[in-house]
């Protein structure tokens, strides 16, 4: 069943998904931003990661007077993965841990963003790290799709 579940992730993020030259994967969500954002919580905390810091972007910028779109940083990991991939490569440690941006566009469209892991891996020359980085590129995916999906 966990295969299963993988299999159509890892499909889902090969599907939906925009890989650009600077690593940012991003999905469509079909909900608005704070029900991703609570979504994407849940998920993490079913899933035993830590979450640090949930940051209200368009409410830090409201606060000073400019008219931002509903925008929220998501920052969380798990010190048992990311201190591994630190072990590979310690110059991770300024990507770590991980975050998820989730923002609505000009048409109302709701965007959840990260960095793909494999790009993390690359950017710092981590060396030794293949099947973490896979694992990681799975439970991203994984949180994306739960988090934006009806």
């Amino acid at each position: 069943m966990k295969l299963i579940t993988h299999i159509i992730a890892l499909s889902f993020l090969l599907v939906s998904s925009a890989y650009a030259d600077n690593g940012l994967i991003t999905i469509k969500s079909h909900h608005d931003v704070d029900a991703t954002v609570e979504l994407l919580e849940k998920v993490l905390d079913e899933r035993g990661m830590s979450i640090f810091a949930r940051i209200d972007h368009a409410k830090a910028a409201e606060d000073v007077g400019i008219d931002l779109r509903p925008t929220q940083l998501l920052i969380f990991g798990n010190p048992m993965v990311g201190s591994k991939l630190m072990m590979c490569a310690q110059s991770a440690g300024i990507d770590l841990p991980l975050k998820a941006l989730v923002s609505q566009d000009e048409q109302g469209d709701v965007w959840f963003s990260y960095n793909a892991p494999s790009y993390l891996a690359d950017r710092h020359q981590a060396q030794g790290c293949d099947k973490l980085v896979e694992n990681m590129t799975k439970a991203m995916a994984s949180f994306a799709q739960l988090a934006t999906q009806p």
